[in-house]
């Protein structure tokens, strides 16, 4: 089937979305990575929020990222019709137009911007702004298809939400915040890089020059090792801090022995070991990378409410 034949059928099929295929244009697996993160930014900041306040604000901020997604699936239409992970996504399924997927993302991006300084505070959305601007111009239009850099810059799309929450509370950025965003920022290489280890042939048909395809598998498996382990003192560094605690650092000890030993393990194969066992090791260390991320930011949570609790019972320790 040829790309003319390909796009005929997505302009056919054009007009038949539904609620559903609009709700995916948002991406909304990474969204709930950038409503979790900014709620954690928000709620472990030193300073109550309104409930309301902090719903609205969390709401924009999941439409900000939401947007960006749109956004990304616009400009990213092409390769997203030959990679077969992508290739189900509304617009090279034929659901919605290029056209229509930039109106909806533009409109989204806008409204959540303005609405976030309205609800919040001007500081929350400039970075909210910012961070629609870096994922879909710095990352998805620029780095993505020029360097196999791609994910270690582009990563700090990713990493913005916790600041944008704890920006909401404080009108502010502090060591805090800065913290949340670096330890997103040095998770995103590993994370990515162990997707795409079993994911090569996707990258490399549609010429994105992930790290796989422009130096190989060998040269991936020692960057998720050193990321790693530039990773795992800045998470244990982090238990140090005002928004760390006894519970973060036992959390933040077992997850990154965890995975300190599942990029070893992987650093330590070859490709015949790998494509043995179906890329068993590989995909672990991809899933394990989610359990990590969710479980630091839950034990940053975690403590926020142990503090709350004992202020409000006149406890100390915490």
């Amino acid at each position: 089937m040829t790309d003319t034949s390909i796009n005929n059928q997505a302009r056919a099929g054009a007009g038949d979305a539904g609620f559903g295929d609009y709700f995916a244009l948002l991406k909304p697996r990474v969204m709930s990575l950038v409503v979790f993160t900014a709620l954690v930014g928000l709620l472990a900041a030193p300073v109550n929020v309104h409930p309301v306040i902090g719903f609205a604000s969390i709401l924009f901020i999941a439409l900000g990222g939401g947007a960006s997604g749109a956004l990304n699936m616009w400009w990213d239409a092409d390769i997203d019709r030959i990679m077969k992970r992508t290739q189900s996504r509304p617009i090279p399924a034929g659901k919605i137009t290029e056209g229509e997927a930039l109106a909806f993302g533009a409109f989204l991006a806008a409204l959540s911007v303005v609405m976030l300084g309205l609800a919040a505070n001007l500081v929350a959305a400039a970075i909210l702004a910012f961070t629609i601007f870096f994922y879909v111009v710095v990352y998805t239009m620029w780095l993505k298809r020029w360097t196999p850099q791609n994910i270690v810059i582009g990563g700090a799309a990713g990493a913005f939400p916790p600041m944008i929450g704890w920006a909401v509370a404080t009108g502010g950025i502090s060591v805090e915040s800065v913290l949340m965003f670096t330890l997103i920022f040095m998770w995103t290489p590993p994370h990515f890089w162990a997707l795409a280890l079993f994911m090569k042939s996707d990258y490399h048909e549609a010429r994105v020059p992930m790290l796989t395809v422009t130096h190989g598998r060998r040269a991936t498996r020692a960057h998720i090792l050193i990321y790693t382990l530039l990773l795992a003192p800045i998470a244990l560094g982090t238990g140090f801090t005002a928004i760390g605690g006894p519970v973060y650092l036992v959390v933040a000890l077992v997850l990154n022995a965890l995975f300190l030993k599942g990029a070893f393990d992987i650093w330590r194969r070859d490709e015949a070991q790998a494509e043995a066992d179906g890329y068993r090791a590989e995909k672990k260390l991809f899933a394990l990378s989610l359990v990590y991320l969710f479980g630091h930011f839950g034990a940053i949570l975690a403590e926020s409410t142990l503090a709350q609790f004992g202020a409000q019972f006149g406890l100390g320790g915490w």
